[in-house]
């Protein structure tokens, strides 16, 4: 009789999760973090729409480099365009943008202080250069204490074909998707590098525009797909100080002489 219960509140519960109504809310300057939202709708068939500027940014990294640090230097926020969509009419929020600065993109500054979030469940995704995901996401946890922030999802600029399989699992393993999916393996302790892993990191990184610093150890998981890497990673920030990371690497199976690097974790 208990299992008998505890089946029934599962089905309840996971079936409440697909029902809610959610809105797909996208700001993109590149069309990178578009496609990943277009995408999104596809697989949820939910509402979708995106937040426009008012004065449109370039695209070019440079010059938006140099606005974007002005707008965070004088707190003059970029206003933007008034939303289609009501807020208050969706129960989740799916919240995408490119990462700037380490954190989510100017406009949604603008976004999350222009409109009420109070009540509502928001599944950030983003798309970065190295990596944002984390900081983005404990930045909208201290700028919207009265909603819940899940975790996301992030793609590197340079692997967005690989969004739509990503976003298949993501959505699955988080209830937002009907559907099972096999539970990925655990990543290994951390281990001293062999050549070969010192090798694959270096294939991985070597072509990444900026110093991504040096390897210490890895931990390792094969799935049906791929073998993994996670490397703990020191280098130099910023003020010179000596820093730590994690840098993921993939290696697909089809593709052994290709590996990839997914995310920078700092």
């Amino acid at each position: 009789m208990k299992k008998l219960l505890l089946s029934i509140a599962v089905m309840t519960a996971v079936t409440t999760s697909y029902a809610q109504k959610a809105l797909i809310l996208y700001y993109s300057e590149t069309g990178t973090t578009k496609t990943v939202a277009e995408e999104l709708q596809k697989q949820l068939n939910a509402d979708i729409e995106g937040i426009e500027a008012v004065e449109p940014y370039t695209g070019n990294f440079q010059e938006t480099i140099q606005r974007g640090q002005r707008e965070m230097q004088s707190g003059n926020w970029p206003a933007i365009k008034p939303l289609q969509k009501k807020i208050a009419n969706y129960d989740i929020i799916f919240l995408g943008y490119p990462i700037w600065f380490g954190t989510y993109a100017n406009p949604i500054v603008t976004l999350v202080k222009e409109n009420n979030f109070a009540g509502k469940t928001i599944v950030p995704f983003c798309s970065f250069g190295s990596g944002g995901l984390n900081t983005s996401t404990e930045a909208l946890k201290k700028t919207l204490p009265n909603a819940t922030i899940k975790n996301g999802y992030g793609v590197r600029t340079a692997r967005v074909a690989a969004a739509p399989k990503e976003l298949d699992r993501f959505l699955k393993e988080n209830g937002y998707k009907e559907g099972k999916i096999e539970k990925l393996p655990d990543y290994s302790n951390q281990q001293p590098l062999t050549a070969h892993e010192r090798q694959v990191f270096e294939t991985a990184c070597s072509s990444y525009q900026f110093p991504l610093g040096t390897p210490v150890s890895v931990g390792k998981r094969k799935t049906p797909d791929s073998m993994d890497y996670k490397y703990t990673v020191t280098g130099r920030g910023m003020n010179g100080e000596e820093t730590t990371s994690i840098i993921y690497v993939t290696v697909p199976n089809a593709d052994r002489n290709n590996p990839e690097f997914t995310e920078v974790v700092r």
